[in-house]
């Protein structure tokens, strides 16, 4: 497989945490590199080691959970994305918002983000091809497209204020959908 083709495939796989970054950008009003780096790096290592996950299981692991991953992914997202609008939707107060670059709201977006990495890691040693550097390179250019994401929405926050905060989690929402749709469609 060639260096383009994993590029590729990693960009395609990256889209998803891509959008996602950019709603808890949006609604992340903290001044420190520190969420973009924590979302980041857990966007990035998910997308490194779920590949391994499927492509060590085989078809025992991804065929069991390929028929229902989908409603897994639209759970997790609507979830929190559900969360991210009504605490867009409620006043200002003296209450801290959830940080979802922490804890369970971050572990949840990255197995939601990386489901399909699973996947692909099959589909790997189905054509029995390594799968080291491939899942490297995933995990690299999901990291940098998580980082942009989180930045363009903290700018698109800065611009429209809470309204982005309540677009963010639509945002999660509709990929939620999008995933439920491409695989029962």
């Amino acid at each position: 497989m060639s260096l383009l083709t994993i590029f590729l495939l990693a960009v395609g796989l990256g889209v998803d945490a891509f959008s996602v970054a950019i709603g808890i950008g949006a609604s992340n009003n903290k001044k420190s590199w520190a969420p973009v780096l924590r979302l980041s790096l857990a966007f990035g290592l998910f997308q490194f080691v779920m590949p391994l996950i499927g492509w060590l299981a085989g078809s025992t692991v991804v065929d069991r959970i390929q028929s229902f991953d989908h409603w897994i992914a639209f759970a997790l997202l609507v979830l929190v994305g559900g969360k991210m609008i009504r605490e867009g939707l409620e006043k200002e107060s003296d209450e801290q918002k959830t940080d979802q670059t922490r804890g369970w709201p971050l572990f949840l977006l990255s197995i939601a983000t990386s489901i399909d990495a699973l996947a692909v890691g099959f589909s790997f040693s189905l054509l029995k091809t390594a799968l080291l550097f491939p899942a490297a390179i995933i995990g690299v250019v999901c990291f940098m497209m998580t980082a942009v994401g989180m930045i363009f929405g903290k700018g698109l926050a800065r611009i429209f204020g809470k309204k982005v905060e309540i677009l963010g989690g639509l945002v999660l929402i509709a990929i939620g959908m999008k995933i439920l749709i491409e695989h029962l469609g």
